[in-house]
């Protein structure tokens, strides 16, 4: 009996050893999900984080920098071409852009109508640059401009899908057209430089997004 009783007592103190050894281990199983699960939402809160400051980095403030560097550098044909980086980051706040109008550079993430698009009011520039990326030839003029030629401008650029136009006071020449990295200046509407443009501008070659929208934009 007494043997007997000596057996179930060293079972018993064996079985609760292992009832020990699995709490334990269920313990450290626990730890270590909440652990993991730390570690995710870390992670998940570094990732917003980072997001808002992107977000918060492409709106409101000062004036941003185009992400563009570089020069002119104009062919025998009189086409000027831009030598050197341009961005094409979305940015929600204005660009100060090196030149005017503007050949390409970060944009608004929202482009101008330019399906033979014609604006009698200034139009902002990141919008009008998100155009050139579709493929679209942008036409301005200033105050110098004659208002015939700018009447004809108008007529062609109505016939013309991917092109838009607008005035741009501050442009030194009276009538400039601009497409993505490239533009020239025209005497006038019966320049034959103008169609010469156009035909290979208009969804050229230096278009970054070919076949993009030119219509469901900015209308104004």
């Amino acid at each position: 009996m007494g043997s007997d009783k000596k057996s179930s007592a060293a079972r018993s103190a064996r079985i609760e050893e292992m009832r020990r050894a699995e709490k334990a281990r269920e313990r450290r199983n626990r730890l270590l999900v909440i652990a993991a699960g730390v570690v995710v939402v870390a992670g998940l809160v570094a990732g917003g984080v980072v997001l808002v400051r992107s977000q918060s980095d492409d709106g409101g403030g000062a004036a941003a920098d185009s992400k563009s560097s570089g020069t002119f550098v104009t062919g025998a044909d009189g086409v000027r071409k831009w030598k050197g980086e341009l961005g094409r980051n979305h940015v929600t706040k204005a660009v100060d852009y090196p030149v005017s109008p503007p050949v390409g550079g970060d944009h608004n993430p929202v482009w101008m109508n330019c399906n033979g698009d014609v604006y009698g009011d200034e139009i902002n520039d990141t919008n009008a640059v998100h155009s050139l990326e579709h493929g679209a030839v942008w036409v301005t003029y200033n105050a110098s401009a004659d208002k015939g030629d700018v009447d004809a401008l108008a007529a062609k650029v109505k016939k013309t899908p991917y092109t838009l136009m607008s005035p741009v006071d501050g442009q030194k020449d009276p009538i400039v057209l601009s497409a993505w990295g490239h533009q020239r200046t025209v005497t006038g509407a019966d320049d034959p430089a103008l169609d010469a443009f156009f035909e290979k501008f208009v969804q050229g070659e230096q278009t970054p997004e070919p076949g993009a929208a030119c219509t469901n934009g900015l209308s104004e």
